[in-house]
């Protein structure tokens, strides 16, 4: 989440931290409309240790796709 934040801050001109609270806020919202198991694949991708594909893969299996 850390690169996330730097790209904010630089892309927007404001602080790092006021960067974090609005991606903080983004990233919660989106997990709130998310079942439970694709927001904790959404933290992993934010921590690094996961991949858009298994995010995708995750959405995919919610509508019989696999």
């Amino acid at each position: 989440m850390d690169e996330l934040v730097k790209l904010v801050a630089k892309k927007t001109g404001i602080t790092e931290a006021q960067a974090k609270t609005a991606v903080e806020l983004v990233v919660n919202f989106v997990k709130s409309k998310l079942p439970a198991p694709i927001a904790a694949q959404v933290d992993q991708l934010l921590e690094g240790g996961g991949s858009l594909g298994d995010v995708a893969e995750g959405l995919g299996g919610l509508f019989g796709k696999k």
